[in-house]
């Protein structure tokens, strides 16, 4: 068995000691990065995403598998940057202002990163302001906004407003998802996508850059 078929299959196992060990193996036998990323890390995270979406795994496992992944990460990441190899997309992410609740987020941004988009996690009880800037200044291409509770859900119609009357729709495109969030109140409110949970905006986001 080579050895970015093992660092994918200690990711899906979630020892994160060895991914690390594999990854630094892999290093030095001068395996391509971009190789080591997508043949082991990132193929290890795809296969843990299927799992989770097919409801083989559940939480858990998932972010034993994303702390694993992160362990290789470290080590490959300055390696990408000085190598100028590109992450996918660069998404901000949050939970709107008024809305502590981030568990659903977290797993969102963990399975993002491990599909190859770079992640910019703001927390929870996010403004639109900072939303809005925090995409401008990091250059990110999306934003993804969680909520929970039904009474913050108009914080995401302020930010989809915001961009629109900064005239950046062409620039900053708008993900929304959340217990209390829909189908409808995307279009309702002009966002640029629906996102049940971090499966679905997996596919949305490769299906669009």
């Amino acid at each position: 068995m080579n050895i970015l078929q093992q660092i994918s299959d200690q990711i899906d196992l979630g020892d994160d000691e060895k991914v690390y060990e594999l990854t630094t193996t892999a290093i030095e036998q001068k395996i391509p990065v971009k190789q080591i990323l997508d043949e082991g890390l990132l193929q290890g995270m795809n296969i843990v995403g299927r799992k989770f979406k097919e409801h083989e795994i559940f939480l858990p496992e998932v972010l034993m598998a994303a702390k694993a992944m992160n362990a290789g990460m470290e080590l490959v990441k300055p390696l990408l940057l000085s190598g100028n190899v590109p992450m996918k997309a660069r998404v901000v992410i949050g939970t709107v202002r008024g809305d502590l609740h981030d568990i659903g987020k977290n797993l969102v941004g963990v399975m993002l990163k491990g599909a190859g988009f770079e992640i910019i996690d703001l927390g929870n009880d996010v403004t639109p302001e900072r939303f809005i800037e925090t995409a401008k200044a990091e250059g990110a291409q999306f934003i993804g906004m969680s909520a929970l509770l039904t009474t913050t859900m108009p914080v995401m119609k302020e930010v989809v407003d915001r961009i629109r009357s900064e005239n950046l729709e062409d620039k900053i495109r708008t993900l929304i998802g959340g217990a209390a969030v829909s189908k409808g109140y995307a279009e309702e409110i002009g966002a640029t996508a629906y996102c049940y949970d971090g499966s679905n905006a997996i596919d949305y986001l490769n299906s669009v850059i």
